[in-house]
């Protein structure tokens, strides 16, 4: 277009700043577009010009830890006692969510959920007792993600609790989860009353055995399959998993009638799958963490490979950077609530739920899933608008998760911090809501972004790496 063909043309404004400027252009009808842009993250100049200096070997490490990540290939291959399959495991070892935190610094909710997993294990008869010895240095405490697990919530685990075994085919590494105990008074949500021990005591006794049996007869599960077809369904498998769930009963079922002998125990385990619309999530969870893992160690990538959080702190490790934790503090969900709560009553965000938004499901597929926002508040245009946002984070988009709405386009996954702090977009995450007082359980359900102070801290240890 020519100077001349430009001053011909009817004038119109591009915007970058305030919104309110264009508003006001909108007012008395002049022609005006808004551009979306946020000044980066303020991070040290001498980070920021290392981490430009190297972009070139960044992006060559991204590439191949994607590769990586694009052909996990997760898969229920059995189930097993802590003690007995988790690396690392032992008795006198409790594994939460989120990162490395001490019993002095632990809120409500991760407090009762230990509390309820000592009774559980024996360990203590009442709560006192269990928050005692919780304290008294006997009880050793470890990230879930420094086992190769997770959990959802305060991702408590016990040495006798049964666990799911995931193998990532593709690349021969391993991950675990508990089984999902439903929605309400929970263990993963700080509760801790005689019928939370009494279920847990339930599902090692009656339902593991069952679904062991159930698994060995049937083979395999591919996970990666059936994560693409519950999105198609209208699951994002973080907080809404009915489609998954349901698409593995339909696996499992035959095979539990077959091979479980009591016919009773058989009838419950069915029972109890049905009517709990979150049990695949403890399956979700460590199929995002398999797949996740083997991008671990690729010298000066930038792409998260954990974004989880322990109630107190919101932790974050790269591919490039080994397990070191960078960390800021847990902020609070916008949330819906259940009767008789509110914002005052809500623990700041929990669980290492989030490794599903790390492998581009949850709160970054929520387009998939607009019922989730409906459920928070909001409507189907928010939900797209999450999802397309994310787009501008991650280093790709899947091969296999694929989001209806946007004509089949992949989920945006791997996120990469480079990106983060240069367009400002923080990773977008939904969530359930613990009350911050142990005991008393869930009290709502919401959506939040990433703590910024892990991403900031994350940017100048990556920039470390080149000096």
């Amino acid at each position: 277009m020519s100077i001349q063909d430009i001053f011909q043309s009817e004038l119109q404004v591009v915007n970058i700043g305030l919104t309110s400027f264009k508003e006001a252009l909108d007012d008395v009808g002049a022609k005006a577009v808004q551009v979306e842009w946020k000044p980066p993250i303020e991070v040290s100049l001498e980070a920021r010009q290392t981490i430009y200096a190297n972009r070139k070997r960044i992006e060559a490490a991204n590439e191949k830890v994607m590769d990586i990540i694009l052909k996990g290939m997760p898969q229920l291959v059995g189930m097993g006692t802590a003690r007995d399959v988790i690396p690392g495991m032992k008795d006198n070892l409790i594994l939460h969510a989120g990162p490395p935190i001490t019993w002095d610094r632990m809120c409500g909710p991760m407090r009762g959920a230990i509390m309820g997993a000592l009774i559980y294990e024996g360990r203590a008869d009442t709560s006192e007792a269990a928050a005692e010895l919780a304290a008294s240095g006997d009880i050793e405490f470890a990230p879930c993600h420094e086992h190769a697990t997770v959990g959802p919530m305060a991702g408590i685990v016990s040495a006798s609790m049964p666990v799911f075994i995931l193998e990532n085919t593709a690349f021969g590494n391993e991950a675990y989860c508990t089984m999902n105990e439903g929605l309400g008074k929970v263990l993963r949500y700080g509760a801790y009353s005689e019928e939370v021990i009494k279920r847990l005591k339930w599902m090692e006794e009656v339902m593991y055995p069952v679904l062991q049996g159930a698994i060995a007869a049937v083979g395999p599960i591919d996970l990666k399959n059936l994560i693409a077809q519950a999105l198609h369904m209208g699951d994002e498998v973080h907080n809404r998993n009915r489609a998954a769930t349901s698409l593995l009963y339909r696996q499992l079922a035959p095979a539990i009638i077959r091979s479980c002998d009591d016919k009773d125990n058989a009838a419950d385990v069915l029972d109890f799958i049905q009517g709990n619309d979150h049990f695949f999530l403890n399956l979700s969870m460590p199929a995002c963490k398999a797949t996740l893992d083997a991008a671990r160690d690729i010298k000066d990538s930038s792409v998260l490979v954990v974004m989880s959080r322990n109630g107190t702190d919101f932790g974050i490790q790269l591919a490039g950077t080994g397990n070191q934790w960078f960390t800021g503090p847990s902020d609070v969900p916008d949330a819906l609530f259940f009767p008789g709560y509110t914002k005052e009553d809500a623990n700041p965000d929990i669980g290492d739920s989030s490794i599903t938004e790390t492998n581009g499901l949850g709160g970054f597929a929520i387009a998939a899933s607009p019922a989730i926002v409906q459920f928070v508040g909001g409507n189907a245009a928010d939900a797209i608008r999450y999802t397309k946002e994310m787009y501008e984070i991650s280093a790709a988009e899947n091969t296999v998760y694929q989001i209806p709405y946007l004509n089949f386009r992949g989920t945006p996954t791997g996120i990469d911090l480079v990106n983060v702090i240069e367009k400002n977009i923080l990773p977008f995450i939904d969530t359930g809501v613990a009350h911050r007082e142990p005991g008393i359980g869930q009290v709502g359900a919401g959506v939040l972004r990433a703590s910024l102070q892990p991403f900031i801290h994350a940017f100048e240890g990556l920039a470390d790496c080149f000096r």
